[in-house]
């Protein structure tokens, strides 16, 4: 830890910059920290109090994390795009940085002595060579925490690390396998149970309804109907289920054939008018001889399926309304509660409970408001509201359906000579906060609603939305990449995990393999010959080293064996995947060996099991999984219309990390997506000799590619 003249604060911590918004010393020998970002399964917690133990100079055992609380916590907005430990764990960081160097110079004074004389071990303070020692916690009543940050103290230096990089117990772990962390099973006195009854399809309008054999059932408290938000509150989870489905039967709707239908949405995201940009240009020679090739892929809507329901609680008292919620964006689901209900934010607090792994936006903040809606019918109890499996797979938003196109030519010297590239398909942002109109599903179906905000995108400096990973990460010398912005939305859609790097990855990298092999070139050998960021060829050789790669090998035609590589958003982490395939009766994927290059790495367990939980979602995703609908409304509802890869269909995982502690960390949690899912596309294709563009991977398209 040195002094410096101009460091810059990370951006969450110049945007919350008291330092007692993020660390508190206490008297009882323990360290308090909050962060903005909430756990969602990916360990950030844990990550954040090793990132805390290091800089402060105390045992890791000492930390204690606090869940997000619009009262206490920092304010660092959604807790998206693998960006939480490159933001929130950098201003932890620098924050505490700040914090160990005031105490140390506290304890200065109060020792007598120097501060070059001085050295910290778990938090004590002592004379180098000599016995005087004081504590943090002795001297917390007299260091003020309440200023600001100066950005004048530089955290430690790479070679100073001792608790960053190791492998600790995750402090999220014993509340999960009790379950005493999920918001599911949390239980606030005297509370009551709400449900929802939701339109059958997006625009469908209440032509009647008869409320009043529902609201003398057993223990129904409430029938609540606004608009076309209709509701039910009874004492009971089990009788506010009946109420609800009671009430069901008594509505008559209106619906409307205005969908494309899931097998037609392709042709109708090319159809539809565009706003379009130009990601790169690069006007080369292109290339008068040579292979050239054209190829087409696709992805369908994709659904979170996160295995809990969505829940929330919300509690109208003294003026004021609480509320728990598993959103990843606290305060946003706070100041859009605020701006529907016209109410002041600091009306409302909104607490983070954890939920069912989600990575992007399901039914969370939705249902939050459900309870919100509901719970102000019945003042002064708690009303917690849990959707259906049907309210979930039918009215969460889906990952947007997408399109790529792909043309290029490899020249007589084996390297691609031209590239172009047209993408198809939604913005991917809809959660709250992004747009004036509310991004909350009920607050569409009141009486006074609004109209659902239309999908936008990160900047491109972000990552972007529709454009995350499009421009590829290889030097090309004649390169045209061309996004076509399809603003029409038959589907509800918002953030789910990589965004369209999952699709834009598989149809890089699977073009990839299909210029090499014009080219009569390795797959791996062919990506080198293309990259020259160092870190990046580090992971491909690594990936292939690992699995066992021999170039040139050919699959036998049940197994094979394929390579996908990315760069997460061209800014983010370095990810290689090796997949190896079998195909029988369906595609199976026993075997998946990643590499990554995340920089700094702060737990290595941490990484490894991100990278295991993004390898087997990218999986079942590739495989199994996609949204059904027909002219009129969502119909895979259930788990057996829309299946998930299971437990023994799950890979044996092997990940190498590279660990660069000299550089800053960057995120895990979604660079495997569309590496993982470019890997087995190569692989069925290594194995059979013929290529698949649709995604998923299902047997019926395997069949019609042997076909032709």
């Amino acid at each position: 830890m040195t002094v410096s003249n101009s460091v810059k604060l990370p951006g969450t911590l110049a945007a919350n910059n008291r330092l007692d918004r993020w660390v508190t010393i206490n008297a009882d020998g323990t360290v308090t920290v909050r962060t903005g970002k909430v756990e969602i399964g990916q360990g950030i917690v844990s990550a954040m109090a090793q990132i805390a133990a290091e800089e402060l100079d105390v045992d890791y055992g000492r930390i204690r994390m606090v869940a997000v609380d619009t009262t206490i916590s920092p304010n660092e907005g959604s807790t998206t795009g693998s960006r939480s430990v490159e933001e929130g764990g950098e201003s932890i960081r620098q924050a505490c940085a700040e914090i160990r160097d005031l105490f140390v110079h506290a304890a200065a004074r109060r020792l007598g002595a120097g501060i070059e004389g001085l050295a910290v071990t778990d938090g004590t303070v002592r004379v180098r060579g000599g016995e005087k020692t004081v504590t943090y916690w002795e001297l917390a009543r007299t260091v003020d925490l309440a200023r600001e940050a100066t950005g004048q103290v530089r955290p430690k230096h790479a070679e100073d690390l001792r608790v960053v990089g190791t492998t600790l117990p995750r402090l999220d772990i014993p509340g999960k396998v009790t379950g005493a962390a999920y918001i599911q099973d949390l239980e606030l006195p005297g509370m009551l149970h709400g449900r929802v009854v939701r339109p059958p399809s997006y625009r469908a309008q209440l032509v009647s309804i008869d409320e009043a054999p529902v609201r003398s059932m057993p223990g129904v408290r409430a029938v609540v109907r606004d608009g076309r938000f209709l509701g039910v509150i009874a004492e009971r989870e089990e009788q506010a289920i009946r109420a609800m489905q009671a009430l069901a039967r008594r509505c008559e709707w209106r619906e409307q054939a205005d969908l494309p239908g899931d097998n037609a949405i392709h042709d109708f995201l090319r159809a539809q008018r565009t706003e379009d940009e130009i990601l790169v240009e690069i006007t080369g020679a292109g290339a008068k001889a040579g292979s050239h090739l054209t190829a087409t892929y696709t992805r369908p809507y994709l659904a979170h399926a996160s295995i809990g329901p969505s829940c929330a609680i919300a509690w109208w008292h003294d003026g004021k309304l609480e509320v728990w919620s598993h959103s990843q964006a606290i305060y946003p689901l706070r100041d859009e509660i605020a701006k529907i209900l016209k109410m002041s934010a600091s009306d409302i607090v909104c607490r983070h409970a954890e939920g069912a792994g989600c990575y992007g936006q399901n039914g969370a903040d939705d249902v939050a408001f459900d309870a919100v809606l509901l719970a102000r019918a019945v003042k002064d109890r708690p009303v917690r509201v849990q959707w259906m499996r049907e309210d979930e797979f039918g009215w969460e938003p889906f990952g947007p359906a997408m399109v790529v196109k792909m043309q290029g030519a490899v020249d007589g010297a084996g390297r691609v000579a031209s590239w172009k590239e047209e993408l198809w398909g939604n913005r991917h942002i809809t959660r709250p906060g992004r747009h004036p109109n509310p991004g909350l599903l009920a607050s569409w179906h009141l009486e006074q609603g609004f109209d659902p905000p239309p999908a936008v995108d990160f900047p491109l400096a972000m990552g972007g939305g529709s454009q995350r990973n499009a421009v590829p990460y290889y030097e090309f010398p004649d390169e045209l990449v061309l996004n076509h912005i399809v603003t029409a939305e038959p589907v509800r859609v918002s953030v789910l995990r990589a965004l369209a790097a999952y699709l834009n990855v598989f149809a890089i990298e699977c073009f990839m393999d299909e210029l090499a092999a014009a080219a009569g070139a390795d797959p791996v050998e062919f990506r080198l010959r293309h990259l020259t960021d160092a870190r990046a060829r580090a992971v491909v050789q690594a990936a292939a080293d690992k699995a066992g790669w021999k170039p040139g090998a050919k699959g036998d035609g049940t197994r094979g064996m394929g390579l996908g590589f990315a760069r997460y958003k061209n800014i983010g982490d370095y990810v290689a995947v090796v997949a190896e395939v079998i195909v029988e009766e369906v595609v199976r994927v026993p075997r998946v060996v990643a590499a990554i290059d995340c920089g700094r790495i702060v737990n290595p367990g941490g990484v490894i099991n991100q990278a295991d939980g993004g390898i087997v979602q990218a999986v079942s995703w590739t495989l199994k999984e996609q949204v059904r609908f027909d002219r009129t409304r969502i119909t895979s509802r259930t788990w057996d219309d829309y299946p998930i890869l299971t437990f023994e269909e799950t890979p044996a995982i092997e990940v190498v990390l590279l660990d660069r502690p000299e550089e800053r960390s960057l995120g895990v949690g979604e660079g495997m997506q569309g590496p993982t899912a470019a890997a087995i596309g190569n692989a069925l294709f290594n194995a059979l000799g013929v290529r698949v563009r649709d995604l998923p991977l299902t047997r019926e398209r395997v069949l019609a590619a042997i076909a032709g």
